[in-house]
């Protein structure tokens, strides 16, 4: 088996494995999930980098790192802005003078 096979058979998994677990979360727990979810995006950031360093001349490889790069970019970049949204639902309103 080569290690582009190997790769798909991982993403495959992980993204069946993903949306079982995200399915089964109640939806009071969706914004501390989504922070927990910005560590774990950051991890797939660097293997994603990591990914397009070692490509060299595989197309596929720098295919799919840029690919899986830009999606975690996006998870982390979302998790912030909902994490914002709801720290500012918790803070105290400003009164004027």
């Amino acid at each position: 088996m080569s290690f582009f096979s190997e790769a798909l058979w991982v993403l495959l998994l992980g993204s069946l494995l993903g949306l079982e677990l995200i399915g089964k979360v109640p939806p009071t727990l969706h914004t501390p999930l989504m922070s927990g979810a910005n560590a774990i995006s950051g991890i797939t950031m660097l293997a994603a980098l990591t990914l397009i360093i070692q490509s060299g001349d595989n197309l596929p490889l720098l295919i799919i790192g840029s690919i899986s790069l830009g999606f975690a970019l996006f998870n982390v970049i979302g998790g912030f802005l909902v994490t914002d949204r709801m720290l500012a639902m918790f803070s105290r309103k400003k009164t004027l003078k």
